[in-house]
């Protein structure tokens, strides 16, 4: 009796082990898939805002994760930065816009862009000192001394850790931290 016993258990530990595998193959095809997904709809806005002639598509920077686009860069006009969004709505599968173009004309672009373009490589440099940065994945960009992290980190602390030591840097007049956590698997 013992031993029915003990082969049932030993089959449902096997059965439930081979579930579990099977699931983890099936989530590692689904994000796969997600990312595959995410570049497409990338694709087909840039492809979409280079057509269109209300926009300067090599302006704007694309970034979709898991349906969500972020549009960022700097734009001549308020119609380009509303057309741009109007754009990326249109594509499908796109859940959300997360607009956060920059209207600068174009005659203060050159001297925005140098003093962008520095505060990103201080910035870069000061995140890569951090001790958070090893099991973080963060990007940093910067329009009108507004810096902005993206990318994933390990916890809640690093992501306060990488605000702050953005926050540190000389020029910078605000951060915005769109970083997620990294899921556990």
């Amino acid at each position: 009796m013992k031993t029915r016993y003990l082969i049932t258990i030993c089959a449902v530990m096997v059965v439930g082990a081979a579930l579990a595998v099977a699931l983890a193959v099936a989530a590692a095809k689904a994000e796969e898939k997600t990312q595959i997904e995410d570049s497409i709809m990338t694709a087909k806005t840039k492809i979409a805002l280079f057509a269109d002639v209300r926009v300067k598509g090599r302006q704007i920077s694309i970034e979709t994760r898991k349906g969500l686009m972020m549009l960022r860069g700097k734009v001549d006009s308020e119609e380009a930065k509303n057309a741009t969004e109007e754009i990326a709505k249109n594509i499908p599968n796109v859940k959300s816009v997360k607009n956060q173009l920059e209207v600068v004309v174009p005659s203060k672009r050159k001297t925005g862009d140098t003093k962008d373009d520095a505060i990103t490589a201080r910035v870069k440099r000061h995140i890569a000192k951090e001790s958070f940065r090893k099991n973080a994945d963060i990007d940093v960009t910067t329009n009108v001394g507004v810096v902005s992290l993206t990318g994933e980190v390990p916890d809640i602390l690093a992501s306060a850790q990488a605000s702050w030591t953005a926050w540190q840097v000389a020029g910078v007049k605000s951060v915005k931290n769109d970083l997620t956590l990294t899921e556990k698997k």
